[in-house]
């Protein structure tokens, strides 16, 4: 059974840090490229960064660049999403997604981030 688990959510004031994990189980885990998406309320999900399996190389949502740094651990199964300088319009619950092409992408449950003073 192929399992997704995030943690590191929470309630921040604006300006703050977060770091954001997510472990694999139930899959080969360099086999798969991983992503981080989020969903604010009333609005529709959107990607925020993504990393190759091979090389590590990550990408980022225009707004989030600078702020945000997405890193993986092959050895440990888990990516990892360091949120710095946090707005209140970082505000969703953020998902984490594995994804080998060929229909095979998997979903966590997410996990709440609050930006709010």
């Amino acid at each position: 059974q192929v399992q997704l688990v995030e943690s590191g959510g929470g309630l921040v004031q604006p300006g703050s840090s977060l770091i954001l994990s997510c472990v694999a189980s139930g899959i080969n885990f360099e086999d798969y490229a991983n992503a981080w998406f989020r969903q604010a309320p009333g609005k529709e999900r959107e990607g925020v960064s993504c990393i190759r399996s091979t090389d590590g190389t990550s990408h980022y949502l225009d707004s989030v660049k600078g702020r945000f740094t997405m890193t993986r651990d092959n050895a440990r199964n888990t990516v990892y999403l360091q949120m710095n300088s946090l707005k209140p319009e970082d505000t969703a619950v953020y998902y984490c997604n594995a994804d080998r092409g060929w229909g095979h992408t998997y979903w966590g449950q997410g996990t709440q981030v609050a930006v709010s003073s």
